[in-house]
């Protein structure tokens, strides 16, 4: 039985890497999935989905611009006349120690990582609760909940902010019978991280390896995994779940740090 049959849900930054493996967990369970995306290539995503005889369109989205999302929402309401999930998981990286990073850099993270989260859910919560039911899933980070890492300074605080924004939306709106939680990612497998290597001076299947060598499970996480993780969420197995961070990083988190 599809865990999430007919459920309408959109998923941000879902073009590659997590969001696309959330997008397709989620239609694989039987959900119409709408992929939101600041380029065309969100577009091939959707149809790669619906090729495989899955439920996928995509709207091109810049998560920051209130306006764009909240005209692509209203446009899947019309569509699909609900939104059941919602999974915020647009976010950007630039690593840059504190004392360097411009003030444009500064607030690109911010208007993407946190406003995004806000515009989204501020643009989806109010026919959630109209309908009494709703599955928030923000993706946040090990990264400034729980560790750190020189260079991620805004990163983190980002991240923090989302954890924050979690727990906060989870109190307000469980008596409209929705549910809020977060998924914080350690080392994923994803084009994003494999595209670091080249500023470590190694390729890209060395630079995983090398990650992969610290982590108690000697791998790095799939994205598909966490979409297996996703979709719990967003099903009736996690229906007295809110305001929970979940974190899936292999067991990174739990060890000493060594140098």
């Amino acid at each position: 039985m599809q865990r999430l049959k007919d459920r309408i849900s959109i998923v941000t930054g879902a073009a590659a890497g997590i969001g696309e493996g959330i997008a397709r967990a989620m239609a694989q369970e039987g959900a119409n999935v709408v992929l939101f995306g600041r380029h065309d290539t969100v577009k091939k995503t959707a149809k790669d989905i619906s090729d495989l005889g899955q439920k996928a369109v995509a709207f091109r989205v810049d998560v920051a611009n209130a306006s764009e999302v909240n005209g692509a929402v209203q446009q899947v309401l019309r569509q699909f006349g609900k939104v059941d999930i919602l999974v915020n998981n647009a976010g950007i990286y630039p690593e840059m120690l504190f004392v360097e990073m411009p003030d444009d850099v500064r607030d690109s993270v911010i208007d993407v990582n946190i406003k995004g989260v806000w515009n989204c859910t501020k643009a989806v919560i109010p026919s959630m609760i109209k309908q009494k039911y709703g599955k928030v899933i923000n993706v946040s980070s090990v990264t400034g909940p729980m560790v750190a890492a020189k260079g991620e300074t805004i990163y983190s605080a980002s991240k923090g902010a989302v954890s924050g924004f979690t727990r906060a939306l989870a109190l307000e709106v469980a008596e409209h019978g929705i549910n809020v939680n977060a998924i914080c990612p350690g080392y994923i497998d994803t084009p994003g991280m494999r595209n670091s290597a080249s500023g470590m001076g190694m390729g890209p299947d060395e630079y995983i390896g090398k990650l992969a060598e610290g982590v108690p499970l000697g791998r790095l996480g799939s994205i598909d995994e966490v979409g297996d993780l996703a979709v719990f969420l967003a099903s009736e197995e996690s229906k007295y779940i809110t305001g929970t961070e979940i974190v899936i990083d292999g067991g990174n988190i739990i060890q000493e740090q060594k140098e």
